[in-house]
């Protein structure tokens, strides 16, 4: 079902000042190149603003007065935090009819909060406890032992293996598993003895954890996720990592066992952290960047092995340049072959001349 609402309603919503006609309707949102005749487009700048005025858009989302007055348009302070409320006002709810489905299979034991939605072909295990408005829709796997908050939102194919802790207003996407065993082993007489992982993990409050990831549970103690913090597709943390409030973890970073990651760190994509390594609070690590030591309190680093952002980018700027170093080196080489090929001649020379004089 379509959601339509006027531009006054979208002005209100965002606290913005309003140009143009109040019940201009808005229908969606979209980008200034796909926009069709019912959308509301953002546009931070002034070329945005010139191209969003000769679109299909219905109105305009900015922070500058429009001077041609050609759309509609809603101006706030920052733009990028107002589209994003309208974005969440116009996306889909992800609800579920507050029950159980009879093809679930939920222990006796289980404890359900009010308004709990358990989807189709869901496994609900012994002493599990989920708060109010949970909504796990089909197909997931809930172990013995689980704890759940408030207001979490579990997608399908989600597993979450016993004795784990999930915070409220937590989202789980997709194919993530939380709480399989750690990657422990240790060799005895050439082959692999597991080590037991007894312990658990522990998700707190408003943590977003993206498709397919997987936080393993820990030896003993728990490997634990900050409060807010959010975790792209893909990604890997190992057991016994602790990870800090408020930190960006980007798709396919892995993160070895027992790491320790400050808050408001942001990890960018396919980074990897070597194990019992510490990163400070506020540090930025770049895409692929190799961390194998310690990184301090704000730092920004970058490139395998990782050191400061600075060198790392002045490294990468002169690699084009090496085909051009080389052949000089080699340039310089022959010439001082050369140089030492004449000095060697002109020394020869020297000692039969002495010779002769002598």
């Amino acid at each position: 079902m379509t959601m339509t609402v006027s531009l006054q309603q979208i002005a209100d919503l965002v606290s913005g000042q309003l140009f143009g006609d109040p019940q201009t309707t808005v229908s969606g949102v979209s980008s200034i190149a796909e926009a069709g005749p019912g959308d509301l487009v953002f546009a931070e700048s002034r070329r945005h603003v010139h191209e969003a005025e000769s679109s299909a858009a219905a109105a305009v989302l900015t922070r500058h007065e429009p001077e041609s007055g050609a759309k509609p348009a809603v101006v706030v302070s920052d733009p990028r935090t107002a589209f994003a409320a309208v974005l969440e006002w116009f996306a889909p709810k992800i609800t579920g009819e507050p029950g159980v489905d009879p093809t679930a299979r939920v222990h006796e034991s289980a404890q359900l909060g009010e308004n709990v939605s358990i989807g189709y072909n869901t496994f609900v295990g012994a002493d599990v406890q989920i708060g109010a408005g949970v909504v796990i829709l089909p197909f997931c796997y809930i172990g013995d032992g689980v704890r759940i908050g408030e207001n979490t939102v579990i997608n399908p194919h989600v597993t979450i293996y016993p004795t784990c802790r999930i915070g409220s207003r937590v989202i789980i996407h997709s194919g993530a598993v939380i709480g399989a065993d750690g990657f422990g082993f240790n060799q005895v007489e050439g082959t692999h003895q597991k080590i037991p992982h007894i312990g658990s993990v522990l998700i707190h409050d408003d943590v977003e954890i993206g498709a397919n990831v997987t936080i393993d549970r820990s030896r003993t103690g728990s490997t634990e996720i900050g409060e807010g913090t959010k975790i792209d597709n893909l990604v890997h943390v190992a057991h016994n990592v602790k990870v800090g409030r408020n930190c960006i973890i980007v798709a396919q970073v892995g993160i070895s066992g027992s790491v320790v990651v400050g808050d408001n760190v942001i990890l960018a994509g396919q980074a990897g952290v070597k194990d019992h390594v510490t990163i400070g609070d506020g540090a930025q690590v770049a895409a692929r960047a190799g961390i194998i030591a310690d990184v301090s309190k704000g730092s920004r680093i970058a490139g395998f092995p990782a050191r400061s952002y600075g060198d790392q980018m002045r490294i990468w700027a002169s690699l084009p340049n090496l085909p051009k170093l080389i052949k000089q080196v080699q340039a310089l080489e022959s010439r001082v072959n050369e140089l030492q090929a004449q000095l060697a001649i002109g020394e020869a020379s020297c000692y039969s001349e002495e010779r002769v004089a002598e």
